[in-house]
């Protein structure tokens, strides 16, 4: 099997990237025939079982169990939607800590993936218990995402809109990527 194409989705918080990626990683099943899946947030789970937000101390770790719930994703499918990367905890570690210390193994990393979906600020901000520090720091974590992608020459592309318009705006973004991953006798539609 060729190496998978990892798909990254990273945006600031409550724009949409866990039901994104659930969204994509379906849909991009079904049209190509193509192995899909998607890895949710490690962060989330991490807090949910903590009963707390992590210190700077925990936040490689953090990072750490991301890339590896990703590799091991991509050990067994073609497509891999990721729910974040150490990219995304690395960005939270400049803003909450002044820490950039995780940074640069952060875009070591993120290479790996053929593309990056930044979720747009359209979306509703709602909170979400521990994860949500508030509207607030929204446009704050984009900025530093866009320096850091256009700043280390990474692809990415804006992904707008709601509901079908989102999914529609990840899927004509990537459909670049997977025109040569389809199997040939799948018979299914070319994304």
């Amino acid at each position: 099997m060729p190496e998978a194409l990892r798909i990254a989705i990273l945006g600031a918080e409550s724009t949409g990237k866990t039901q994104l990626a659930q969204q994509l990683a379906a849909e991009l099943g079904r049209l190509t025939g193509l192995p899909c899946t998607w890895v949710p947030e490690h962060l989330r789970a991490w807090c949910d079982a903590q009963g707390r937000t992590p210190r700077i101390d925990e936040q490689a770790g953090i990072a750490a169990k991301q890339q590896a719930l990703i590799d091991e994703a991509a050990r067994q499918h073609a497509v891999v939607v990721c729910d974040t990367t150490p990219l995304m905890t690395a960005v939270y570690s400049v803003r909450i800590f002044n820490d950039t210390s995780l940074l640069l193994g952060a875009i070591e990393r993120h290479r790996a993936c053929g593309i990056t979906l930044l979720t747009a600020l359209d979306l509703d901000w709602q909170p979400d218990g521990l994860q949500r520090d508030g509207p607030q720091v929204r446009q704050p974590v984009d900025d530093l995402l866009r320096t850091q992608l256009l700043g280390h020459g990474l692809p990415w592309a804006l992904v707008s809109g709601r509901g079908e318009q989102r999914l529609a705006s990840a899927l004509d973004a990537v459909a670049p990527l997977l025109r040569q991953r389809a199997p040939a006798s799948s018979g299914q539609a070319a994304v």
